[in-house]
């Protein structure tokens, strides 16, 4: 899709609770800052942020979900306060950084833009029957009529026999490509 290397897509995310943003980029880095310094000055001093900013921040996660994400706890005579991430904390860390790592490893993807644009012809997609359907472990065999006398096979995997719902009689096109045989429904 992008030949010239001078661009990427990208995309920005966030989590929402009851149509509020709650956490995006940002928030992220603020509980993980946290997370890993176990001090709100210190998360603030290595993030580049105010203590306030950060402070105020965590609040307004807080105020909007109404539960701790954050437990700070005092020192005593030696000082040595600290904050932690409360198992809310964590969850929303956590869920952030999955999705942000799912949706990025889909736009970096090369062979999903290559899916995506691919350009199918008319010479090489064929209409046609399914006469069998063979599983074998994690593979399966699709052997399919197709309207010239011919019979095409593909070997896919079970679990795409699955997602088509493929069955003996039903019809599919067997689309071509180099050495593939892919089937569409």
């Amino acid at each position: 899709m992008f030949t010239d290397k001078k661009h990427k897509p990208s995309a920005r995310i966030w989590i929402e609770y009851r149509g509020q943003p709650l956490i995006g980029k940002g928030g992220a880095k603020i509980l993980e800052a946290v997370n890993k310094e176990n001090s709100l000055s210190k998360a603030a001093e290595t993030i580049g942020m105010s203590y306030r900013y950060l402070w105020n921040y965590i609040q307004k996660i807080e105020n909007t979900i109404g539960e701790s994400i954050v437990d700070t706890y005092k020192g005593g005579k030696s000082g040595g306060g600290g904050a932690k991430l409360t198992a809310v904390g964590k969850s929303l860390l956590e869920e952030y950084k999955r999705l942000e790592d799912c949706l990025s490893r889909f736009l970096s993807d090369p062979e999903y833009w290559e899916a995506v644009s691919l350009k199918i012809s008319a010479r090489n997609q064929l209409k046609g029957k399914v006469l069998s359907v063979e599983t074998d472990g994690i593979t399966a065999k699709v052997k399919i009529e197709i309207k010239a006398p011919a019979v095409i096979t593909s070997v896919i995997t079970k679990e795409a026999v699955e997602d088509l719902g493929l069955k003996v009689g039903g019809e599919v096109s067997a689309v071509v490509k180099a050495t593939e045989v892919m089937i569409s429904k």
